[in-house]
């Protein structure tokens, strides 16, 4: 799937919702722009699992749950949540 996804494209939750930018593909982790991340945090990268991908459709990549909820997923290189 990572393959799929590529920098620029947009992350939208399953209900259509904006989450970010693709930056990179990291391991088994999309890395979002800082500049670009639903409920950001400034000064830092947010991640979401590729497990989250439902598909990936022109150049859009769509998650398999909702923008809202996929912010709670989203974890810092350190691997913790991010308290939003």
């Amino acid at each position: 799937m990572n393959a799929k996804v590529e920098e620029g494209m947009e992350i939208i939750g399953a209900d259509g919702v904006h989450v970010g930018t693709v930056d990179r593909v990291e391991g088994e982790r999309i890395k979002l722009k800082k500049s670009d991340s639903y409920g950001r945090h400034e000064g830092h990268h947010h991640y979401i699992d590729l497990g989250f991908v439902a598909g990936v459709e022109g150049n859009k990549v769509r998650l398999s749950a909702n923008a809202g909820i996929a912010v709670t997923l989203e974890e810092e290189a350190s691997g913790k949540p991010v308290d939003l």
